[in-house]
């Protein structure tokens, strides 16, 4: 069975320089933020997992290839009637991105609790979602709910990224779908100030830790971006600053590559500052190259800048 069970939405990714308008080509990838994670992990050796919905579209054999040729156990992603979300994204100049999505009432948004396998959860040893797949439907937002009060009831570490995004939900959608499952959260994820804030924390990352330690969770890491993340524990709190691999050239999906490689040496038994080091490091990497997923580095690439 998996060691990290990621739930969520992968869609099929289409990706150009510059404007879209004016794009001649498109280059076909996958990605979501809670798929992005396993392979992240995958790569540096970690057993995954994905628990889904495949629409049966032309494209549903793309991503379960892709899927499985990362490593990602797929038995919880069956194929089902409907389609997969599509999203498109451009680079332009200076660094911005453009994004559009095609995705409301995709397969993965009809996700219901009962699609969920306790077994299959409560044999892992993290299980992880974010707010995305929360906020792709109701339905989905219990799943959430339910695969986090059955991980903790089997002796599963539950993880959560938030990742808010207000054009998928208001933001007290948001903070209330964030409180439902906050005394579930074993590791949490987040980004500060802007995150923090609208879900009705601290602006600072020592104040969300403090805040959120008060609440039971047990390991906080707050994502700065280019200033690093600030990790805290039960007994102390420690900043450990971004890695630098040469010129960035794609920031998407690098707070979800930290997220993989965190959960990769969790699991692996590294202390949780050793960790951050490590998501940082592959961060870093990620941001050289172009996509959400084929930029992800590999083992040996990760261990020779460690």
């Amino acid at each position: 069975m998996p060691e990290i069970v990621s739930i969520g939405e992968c869609m099929v990714e289409f990706f150009c320089d510059g404007p879209m308008a004016q794009a001649a080509t498109f280059t076909k990838a996958c990605g979501g933020d809670t798929l992005n994670l396993l392979v992240a992990a995958s790569r540096l050796g970690s057993s995954t997992g994905y628990v889904t919905r495949v629409g049966d579209d032309p494209f549903a054999r793309f991503l379960l290839e892709a899927w499985r040729a990362e490593g990602i156990d797929t038995r919880c992603a069956p194929l089902v009637p409907g389609f997969n979300g599509i999203y498109f994204i451009s680079l332009l100049e200076g660094g911005e991105r453009e994004f559009t999505y095609y995705r409301k009432a995709s397969a993965p948004s009809r996700m219901t609790p009962d699609d969920l396998d306790p077994d299959y959860l409560g044999s892992a040893k993290i299980v992880h979602s974010s707010g995305i797949t929360q906020a792709i439907s109701p339905s989905a937002r219990a799943t959430v709910r339910r695969a986090f009060s059955i991980a903790r009831d089997r002796g599963a570490k539950v993880s959560f990224d938030p990742n808010v995004r207000p054009k998928l939900w208001s933001v007290e959608e948001a903070r209330e779908a964030f409180e439902e499952v906050l005394p579930h959260v074993d590791i949490l994820l987040l980004g500060a100030p802007e995150e923090s804030q609208a879900l009705g924390l601290p602006a600072d990352a020592e104040g969300v830790i403090r805040a959120c330690r008060d609440r039971g969770v047990r390991v906080v890491v707050v994502k700065a971006g280019g200033q690093g993340v600030v990790v805290g524990t039960a007994d102390q709190v420690r900043r450990v600053p971004a890695y630098s691999a040469g010129p960035i050239v794609d920031t998407t999906g690098a707070g979800d590559a930290f997220d993989g490689a965190f959960l990769h040496g969790f699991c692996a038994g590294m202390h949780a500052f050793e960790a951050a080091r490590l998501g940082a490091v592959v961060a870093g990497l990620k941001c050289r190259g172009r996509g959400a997923v084929q930029s992800l580095p590999h083992r040996d690439e990760v261990m020779a800048h460690l």
